[in-house]
Protein backbone atom coordinates (compact mmCIF):
# COMPACT_ATOMS: atom_id res chain seq x y z
CA UNK A 1 0.00 0.00 0.00
CA UNK A 2 2.81 2.20 1.07
CA UNK A 3 4.66 1.51 -2.34
CA UNK A 4 1.42 2.17 -4.49
CA UNK A 5 0.47 5.73 -2.92
CA UNK A 6 3.81 7.02 -3.07
CA UNK A 7 4.11 6.44 -6.95
CA UNK A 8 0.88 8.46 -7.07
CA UNK A 9 1.91 10.80 -4.52
CA UNK A 10 5.53 11.36 -6.64
CA UNK A 11 3.28 11.95 -10.30
CA UNK A 12 1.35 14.22 -8.60
CA UNK A 13 3.96 16.25 -8.07
CA UNK A 14 6.26 15.97 -10.63
CA UNK A 15 2.37 17.33 -12.59
CA UNK A 16 2.04 14.27 -14.71
CA UNK A 17 -1.08 12.44 -14.82
CA UNK A 18 -1.97 9.54 -12.82
CA UNK A 19 -2.31 6.49 -14.53
CA UNK A 20 -5.58 3.97 -13.72
CA UNK A 21 -3.08 1.26 -13.02
CA UNK A 22 -2.07 3.71 -9.98
CA UNK A 23 -5.23 4.62 -9.25
CA UNK A 24 -6.22 0.59 -9.09
CA UNK A 25 -3.04 -0.11 -7.08
CA UNK A 26 -3.41 2.31 -4.47
CA UNK A 27 -7.41 0.86 -3.81
CA UNK A 28 -5.62 -2.29 -4.00
CA UNK A 29 -6.95 -4.62 -2.52
CA UNK A 30 -10.41 -3.46 -1.96
CA UNK A 31 -12.00 -7.11 -1.96
CA UNK A 32 -10.90 -10.98 -1.60
CA UNK A 33 -8.20 -12.28 -3.45
CA UNK A 34 -8.36 -15.61 -4.95
CA UNK A 35 -5.42 -18.43 -5.67
CA UNK A 36 -5.68 -20.71 -7.73
CA UNK A 37 -3.81 -23.22 -6.84
CA UNK A 38 -2.08 -25.90 -9.61
CA UNK A 39 -3.42 -29.44 -7.96
CA UNK A 40 -5.42 -31.18 -5.46
CA UNK A 41 -6.34 -30.77 -1.72
CA UNK A 42 -3.71 -32.15 0.21
CA UNK A 43 -0.63 -31.95 -1.80
CA UNK A 44 2.68 -29.66 -0.89
CA UNK A 45 1.38 -26.75 -3.47
CA UNK A 46 -1.53 -26.70 -1.69
CA UNK A 47 -0.33 -26.80 1.52
CA UNK A 48 2.15 -24.30 1.47
CA UNK A 49 -0.36 -21.71 -0.37
CA UNK A 50 -3.02 -21.98 2.45
CA UNK A 51 -0.24 -21.42 4.93
CA UNK A 52 0.68 -18.47 2.96
CA UNK A 53 -2.69 -17.39 1.97
CA UNK A 54 -3.33 -16.92 5.79
CA UNK A 55 -0.85 -14.70 6.69
CA UNK A 56 -1.09 -12.51 3.19
CA UNK A 57 -4.72 -11.86 4.27
CA UNK A 58 -3.58 -10.67 7.36
CA UNK A 59 -1.26 -8.47 5.91
CA UNK A 60 -3.75 -7.12 3.06
CA UNK A 61 -6.54 -6.71 5.15
CA UNK A 62 -8.62 -9.05 2.69
CA UNK A 63 -9.31 -12.73 2.64
CA UNK A 64 -7.16 -14.48 0.53
CA UNK A 65 -8.77 -17.44 -0.61
CA UNK A 66 -7.41 -20.79 -1.89
CA UNK A 67 -9.01 -22.97 -4.76
CA UNK A 68 -8.02 -26.28 -6.06
CA UNK A 69 -7.78 -26.65 -10.05
CA UNK A 70 -5.27 -29.82 -10.36
CA UNK A 71 -4.67 -31.35 -13.97
CA UNK A 72 -1.95 -31.87 -16.89
CA UNK A 73 1.44 -30.91 -14.67
CA UNK A 74 -0.89 -27.63 -13.94
CA UNK A 75 -1.33 -26.34 -16.91
CA UNK A 76 -5.29 -26.13 -16.04
CA UNK A 77 -4.89 -23.97 -13.51
CA UNK A 78 -2.32 -21.81 -15.36
CA UNK A 79 -4.64 -21.15 -18.20
CA UNK A 80 -7.46 -20.29 -16.01
CA UNK A 81 -4.82 -17.39 -14.46
CA UNK A 82 -3.46 -16.94 -17.47
CA UNK A 83 -6.82 -15.41 -19.05
CA UNK A 84 -8.16 -13.79 -15.87
CA UNK A 85 -8.03 -10.25 -15.20
CA UNK A 86 -4.60 -8.98 -14.89
CA UNK A 87 -5.70 -6.74 -11.65
CA UNK A 88 -4.03 -8.56 -8.74
CA UNK A 89 -7.34 -10.32 -7.67
CA UNK A 90 -6.50 -13.95 -9.57
CA UNK A 91 -2.91 -15.96 -8.66
CA UNK A 92 -1.45 -19.24 -9.66
CA UNK A 93 0.07 -20.58 -7.11
CA UNK A 94 2.08 -23.90 -8.53
CA UNK A 95 4.99 -26.21 -8.21
CA UNK A 96 7.68 -25.63 -11.00
CA UNK A 97 6.55 -27.40 -14.10
CA UNK A 98 3.27 -24.93 -14.89
CA UNK A 99 5.76 -21.65 -15.07
CA UNK A 100 8.82 -23.28 -16.74
CA UNK A 101 9.24 -26.38 -18.19
CA UNK A 102 5.52 -27.70 -19.73
CA UNK A 103 5.81 -25.55 -22.81
CA UNK A 104 8.75 -28.98 -23.44
CA UNK A 105 6.15 -31.41 -22.57
CA UNK A 106 2.89 -30.74 -23.65
CA UNK A 107 2.24 -30.19 -27.69
CA UNK A 108 -0.07 -27.60 -27.17
CA UNK A 109 -0.51 -25.16 -24.00
CA UNK A 110 -3.09 -22.08 -24.50
CA UNK A 111 -1.34 -19.79 -22.39
CA UNK A 112 2.46 -18.75 -22.38
CA UNK A 113 4.82 -19.28 -18.86
CA UNK A 114 6.61 -16.37 -19.98
CA UNK A 115 4.06 -13.97 -19.91
CA UNK A 116 3.35 -14.65 -16.24
CA UNK A 117 4.35 -12.17 -13.64
CA UNK A 118 6.32 -13.19 -10.95
CA UNK A 119 5.31 -12.08 -7.96
CA UNK A 120 7.12 -14.59 -5.03
CA UNK A 121 8.52 -17.73 -4.04
CA UNK A 122 6.56 -19.04 -1.34
CA UNK A 123 8.86 -22.29 -0.27
CA UNK A 124 11.95 -24.43 -1.01
CA UNK A 125 11.76 -27.87 -0.28
CA UNK A 126 14.59 -30.73 -0.37
CA UNK A 127 13.26 -34.05 -2.45
CA UNK A 128 14.27 -37.45 -1.73
CA UNK A 129 13.94 -41.02 -2.52
CA UNK A 130 11.08 -42.76 -1.40
CA UNK A 131 9.80 -46.34 -1.79
CA UNK A 132 6.76 -48.56 -0.82
CA UNK A 133 6.93 -49.89 2.67
CA UNK A 134 7.67 -53.39 1.51
CA UNK A 135 10.10 -52.33 -0.93
CA UNK A 136 12.53 -55.11 -1.55
CA UNK A 137 15.73 -52.99 -2.00
CA UNK A 138 16.94 -51.35 1.76
CA UNK A 139 19.31 -49.04 -0.23
CA UNK A 140 20.17 -47.33 -3.51
CA UNK A 141 22.85 -49.57 -4.42
CA UNK A 142 20.08 -52.79 -4.16
CA UNK A 143 17.99 -50.56 -5.98
CA UNK A 144 19.86 -49.61 -8.78
CA UNK A 145 21.27 -53.48 -9.07
CA UNK A 146 17.59 -54.90 -9.33
CA UNK A 147 16.74 -52.08 -11.53
CA UNK A 148 19.70 -52.96 -14.24
CA UNK A 149 18.66 -56.87 -14.11
CA UNK A 150 15.22 -55.78 -14.79
CA UNK A 151 15.00 -53.17 -17.06
CA UNK A 152 11.37 -52.01 -17.48
CA UNK A 153 9.96 -53.69 -14.07
CA UNK A 154 10.13 -51.01 -11.50
CA UNK A 155 7.28 -48.11 -12.05
CA UNK A 156 7.57 -44.38 -10.27
CA UNK A 157 4.85 -42.52 -9.58
CA UNK A 158 4.77 -38.50 -9.80
CA UNK A 159 2.57 -35.46 -9.44
CA UNK A 160 2.40 -35.40 -13.07
CA UNK A 161 4.30 -34.94 -16.42
CA UNK A 162 6.92 -32.39 -16.33
CA UNK A 163 6.75 -31.84 -12.34
CA UNK A 164 10.15 -31.61 -10.49
CA UNK A 165 9.22 -35.43 -9.44
CA UNK A 166 8.77 -36.63 -12.76
CA UNK A 167 12.55 -34.96 -14.09
CA UNK A 168 14.16 -35.54 -10.87
CA UNK A 169 13.27 -39.82 -11.59
CA UNK A 170 13.64 -39.09 -15.36
CA UNK A 171 17.28 -37.35 -14.42
CA UNK A 172 17.90 -40.55 -11.42
CA UNK A 173 17.37 -43.23 -14.85
CA UNK A 174 19.71 -41.43 -17.15
CA UNK A 175 22.47 -41.45 -14.30
CA UNK A 176 22.20 -45.00 -13.78
CA UNK A 177 21.75 -45.95 -16.89
CA UNK A 178 18.39 -47.46 -15.87
CA UNK A 179 14.69 -48.29 -17.57
CA UNK A 180 11.86 -47.22 -15.18
CA UNK A 181 8.40 -46.71 -16.12
CA UNK A 182 6.85 -43.54 -15.25
CA UNK A 183 2.90 -43.57 -13.46
CA UNK A 184 1.83 -39.96 -13.68
CA UNK A 185 -0.88 -38.63 -11.15
CA UNK A 186 -2.78 -35.42 -10.14
CA UNK A 187 -0.61 -33.85 -8.06
CA UNK A 188 1.09 -35.58 -4.19
CA UNK A 189 -1.56 -36.87 -2.40
CA UNK A 190 -3.30 -39.63 -4.87
CA UNK A 191 0.59 -40.50 -6.03
CA UNK A 192 1.23 -41.09 -2.16
CA UNK A 193 -1.44 -42.94 -1.98
CA UNK A 194 -0.99 -45.36 -4.51
CA UNK A 195 2.87 -45.59 -3.17
CA UNK A 196 1.65 -46.87 0.62
CA UNK A 197 -0.50 -48.89 -0.96
CA UNK A 198 2.23 -51.01 -3.17
CA UNK A 199 0.69 -49.64 -6.68
CA UNK A 200 3.64 -48.27 -7.55
CA UNK A 201 7.45 -48.81 -6.56
CA UNK A 202 9.00 -45.67 -5.83
CA UNK A 203 8.90 -42.11 -6.39
CA UNK A 204 11.21 -38.73 -5.41
CA UNK A 205 9.04 -36.53 -3.51
CA UNK A 206 9.59 -33.58 -1.23
CA UNK A 207 10.57 -33.66 2.53
CA UNK A 208 7.93 -32.52 4.52
CA UNK A 209 5.34 -35.14 3.11
CA UNK A 210 7.89 -37.91 2.98
CA UNK A 211 8.98 -37.31 6.28
CA UNK A 212 6.06 -38.41 7.70
CA UNK A 213 5.44 -41.32 6.02
CA UNK A 214 8.77 -42.74 6.53
CA UNK A 215 8.93 -41.98 10.64
CA UNK A 216 5.01 -43.55 10.25
CA UNK A 217 6.62 -46.53 8.54
CA UNK A 218 4.27 -46.37 5.67
CA UNK A 219 7.11 -45.72 3.46
CA UNK A 220 10.99 -45.38 3.01
CA UNK A 221 13.21 -43.08 2.34
CA UNK A 222 16.89 -44.20 0.84
CA UNK A 223 18.13 -41.26 0.13
CA UNK A 224 17.80 -36.89 -0.11
CA UNK A 225 18.21 -35.84 -3.49
CA UNK A 226 20.61 -32.65 -1.87
CA UNK A 227 24.41 -31.73 -1.49
CA UNK A 228 24.42 -32.02 2.21
CA UNK A 229 22.72 -34.50 5.17
CA UNK A 230 19.17 -33.44 5.82
CA UNK A 231 19.48 -32.55 9.53
CA UNK A 232 15.70 -34.49 10.45
CA UNK A 233 17.18 -37.58 8.54
CA UNK A 234 20.77 -38.33 10.09
CA UNK A 235 20.87 -41.50 9.22
CA UNK A 236 19.96 -41.46 5.20
CA UNK A 237 22.65 -40.98 3.01
CA UNK A 238 22.90 -38.72 -0.31
CA UNK A 239 22.28 -39.85 -3.82
CA UNK A 240 25.97 -38.21 -4.29
CA UNK A 241 27.36 -40.98 -1.36
CA UNK A 242 25.80 -43.75 -2.61
CA UNK A 243 27.25 -43.30 -6.27
CA UNK A 244 24.47 -41.13 -8.12
CA UNK A 245 26.56 -37.92 -8.12
CA UNK A 246 24.75 -35.17 -9.91
CA UNK A 247 21.33 -36.21 -9.19
CA UNK A 248 20.40 -33.60 -7.28
CA UNK A 249 16.59 -31.93 -6.78
CA UNK A 250 14.77 -29.88 -4.52
CA UNK A 251 11.23 -28.49 -5.24
CA UNK A 252 9.49 -24.62 -4.78
CA UNK A 253 6.39 -23.51 -4.75
CA UNK A 254 5.27 -19.84 -6.44
CA UNK A 255 3.09 -17.16 -6.81
CA UNK A 256 2.37 -15.79 -10.76
CA UNK A 257 0.34 -13.05 -11.97
CA UNK A 258 -1.66 -12.55 -15.04
CA UNK A 259 0.21 -10.89 -17.72
CA UNK A 260 0.29 -7.34 -17.74
CA UNK A 261 -0.45 -7.15 -13.90
CA UNK A 262 0.20 -3.67 -13.18
CA UNK A 263 3.97 -3.33 -11.57
CA UNK A 264 2.48 -1.68 -8.93
CA UNK A 265 -0.32 -4.03 -7.83
CA UNK A 266 2.77 -6.50 -7.94
CA UNK A 267 4.43 -4.69 -5.62
CA UNK A 268 1.89 -5.00 -3.04
CA UNK A 269 1.75 -9.22 -3.43
CA UNK A 270 5.06 -9.04 -3.06
CA UNK A 271 5.85 -6.91 -0.22
CA UNK A 272 2.85 -8.64 1.50
CA UNK A 273 4.35 -12.03 0.93
CA UNK A 274 7.83 -10.96 1.96
CA UNK A 275 5.78 -9.83 5.14
CA UNK A 276 4.15 -13.55 5.49
CA UNK A 277 8.19 -15.27 5.44
CA UNK A 278 8.85 -13.41 8.43
CA UNK A 279 6.07 -14.69 10.62
CA UNK A 280 6.47 -16.72 13.23
CA UNK A 281 4.04 -18.80 12.94
CA UNK A 282 4.65 -19.42 9.34
CA UNK A 283 8.14 -20.33 10.52
CA UNK A 284 7.69 -22.56 12.94
CA UNK A 285 5.11 -25.19 10.54
CA UNK A 286 7.72 -24.65 8.00
CA UNK A 287 10.45 -25.76 10.36
CA UNK A 288 8.18 -28.86 11.10
CA UNK A 289 7.51 -29.45 7.63
CA UNK A 290 11.34 -29.36 6.76
CA UNK A 291 10.53 -26.14 4.65
CA UNK A 292 12.81 -23.39 3.62
CA UNK A 293 11.15 -19.82 3.04
CA UNK A 294 11.17 -17.94 -0.10
CA UNK A 295 11.08 -14.60 -0.66
CA UNK A 296 12.74 -12.08 -2.38
CA UNK A 297 12.00 -9.35 -5.04
CA UNK A 298 9.57 -10.17 -8.34
CA UNK A 299 13.35 -9.35 -10.31
CA UNK A 300 14.88 -12.07 -8.39
CA UNK A 301 11.88 -14.67 -8.99
CA UNK A 302 11.99 -14.07 -12.42
CA UNK A 303 16.05 -14.28 -12.64
CA UNK A 304 15.59 -17.68 -11.01
CA UNK A 305 12.68 -19.15 -12.94
CA UNK A 306 14.54 -18.64 -15.94
CA UNK A 307 17.58 -20.63 -14.42
CA UNK A 308 15.60 -23.20 -13.56
CA UNK A 309 14.00 -23.50 -17.03
CA UNK A 310 17.51 -23.82 -18.36
CA UNK A 311 18.27 -26.10 -15.73
CA UNK A 312 15.17 -28.84 -16.35
CA UNK A 313 14.95 -28.43 -19.89
CA UNK A 314 18.40 -29.87 -20.44
CA UNK A 315 17.32 -33.08 -18.27
CA UNK A 316 14.08 -33.34 -20.53
CA UNK A 317 16.39 -33.41 -23.51
CA UNK A 318 18.85 -35.66 -22.26
CA UNK A 319 15.94 -38.32 -21.12
CA UNK A 320 14.36 -37.63 -24.66
CA UNK A 321 11.13 -36.51 -23.11
CA UNK A 322 8.52 -36.33 -25.72
CA UNK A 323 5.62 -33.95 -25.49
CA UNK A 324 2.26 -35.21 -24.90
Amino acid sequence: MVIAALGIFLAAAAGSSVTDAQKGAADFPARPISVIVSVPPGGGVDTVTRIVADKMGTQLGQPVIVENKAGAGGSLAADVVFHSTADGYTLLASQPAPITTNPFLYQSLNYDPKQLVPVAIMSHIANVLLVRPDFPARTVQELIAYARANPGKLNYASQGVGTTSHLTAALFATITKTKLVHVPYKGTAPAITDLIASHVDLMFNELATSLQLHKAGKARILAAATQEHIAALPDIPTLAEVGVPGCESDTWNALTAPPNTPAAIVAVLNEAANKAMTSPDLLDRYANLGMKPGGGTPGEMSAFITEETQRWSKVIRAADIKPE
